[in-house]
């Protein structure tokens, strides 16, 4: 494990400006995506759409890094350069989900643990030759009355601290992504509460593991109400609590916080970590974004599977992407 060079990657994916493009979307996942523009999942679109993305002029500007899914790591263009030799030409960082998705948690109904550390020091090994940086593994959360459970914070937090520590073994920048969903008519502060408690598990469990903090991002939720709540909390509010929960929580040797979507529209969720960065004094960490569905969204439906619409698509992404690297500066109107 190189520290100097763990550390060095951790920063330059939350220099100030930029963020994170998250493009690892499961082969289940973008086919729901391709589904809704009319467009049929097959290896080619997929690479052809993505290609999109990474070739868009001006993209490096906004965007540190982009997170692969296995399949795009292996690809090439069409003109035969592979996608990770195109991210790298475009000054932007190579990265890969190494997770293999949240399962049923045993004895536990309704709750989930992230599996995939089966393998994972050797596939580790394989993504560092394969050109990526850093990783990502994400574990779900779902409030409820009586969840989530003792049992499932401390199996996703041991999965999370194993999966960090194998991954810095290997040389990669390992991103933590304990995701509280937003499914639910729960309050503000109950999901204040249930983050808390979650990122308290995580940081406790990293510490067991002897992960080295200075070379992780953590990929947590934003503390907002249930998407069933009938009082949605303001911008102002979800960007207070949301500052006060990580406060309480992340250690100040983590070089940053990107938060995910979510299920938020695309200005929404521009707009929280605005407001976040506006917010008087400054955090021991940058807050900046690792953003799916939230920079995709709108280049996917001006692509459309068409050729000929591949400026318009890309001008899309330009805009979202820019958007965002201004909320990273809290400079975003």
């Amino acid at each position: 494990m190189d520290v100097q060079t763990l550390q060095e990657t951790a920063e330059q994916l939350v220099v100030d400006g930029k963020g994170i493009l998250a493009a690892d979307e499961s082969t289940g996942t973008i086919k729901r995506r391709f589904d809704s523009i009319n467009v049929e999942s097959t290896e080619n679109n997929r690479r052809d759409y993505r290609q999109m993305l990474f070739t868009t002029p001006g993209a490096s500007d906004h965007i540190s890094g982009v997170i692969l899914f296995d399949e795009t790591l292996r690809q090439s263009a069409v003109d035969g350069t592979s996608l990770v030799e195109v991210i790298n030409d475009a000054g932007i960082i190579p990265g890969i989900k190494v997770d293999t998705g949240a399962k049923q948690l045993a004895g536990w109904p309704g709750e989930t643990v992230t599996e995939g550390l089966d393998g994972l020091r050797e596939r580790c090994g394989e993504y560092v030759e394969l050109g990526a940086r850093f990783t990502k593994w994400r574990a779900t959360y779902q409030i409820g009355n009586a969840t989530p459970s003792e049992a499932c914070l401390q199996a996703n937090a041991h999965a999370l601290a194993r999966y960090a520590a194998l991954a810095q073994e290997a040389g990669l920048v390992p991103i933590v992504e304990p995701e509280v969903l937003m499914d639910g008519g729960h309050t503000i502060d109950h999901c204040d509460e249930v983050t808390e408690r979650v990122l308290r598990s995580v940081y406790a469990a990293l510490s067991v593991q002897g992960v080295l903090l200075e070379g992780t991002l953590l990929k947590p939720n934003m503390v907002l109400s249930g998407n069933e709540c009938d009082n949605q909390a303001n911008v102002e509010e979800v960007a207070e609590q949301t500052v006060r929960c990580l406060r309480r929580t992340v250690p100040t040797t983590v070089p940053g916080v990107v938060f995910l979507s979510g299920g938020q529209s695309d200005e929404l969720a521009t707009a929280h970590l605005n407001a976040m960065n506006k917010l008087t004094g400054t955090t021991p960490w940058k807050l900046s974004f690792s953003y799916g569905r939230a920079l995709q969204a709108a280049p996917l439906k001006a692509w459309s599977g068409k050729p000929e619409n591949l400026s318009n698509a890309q001008a899309a992404l330009l805009e979202r992407a820019a958007a965002n690297g201004a909320a990273t500066l809290g400079a975003y109107h």
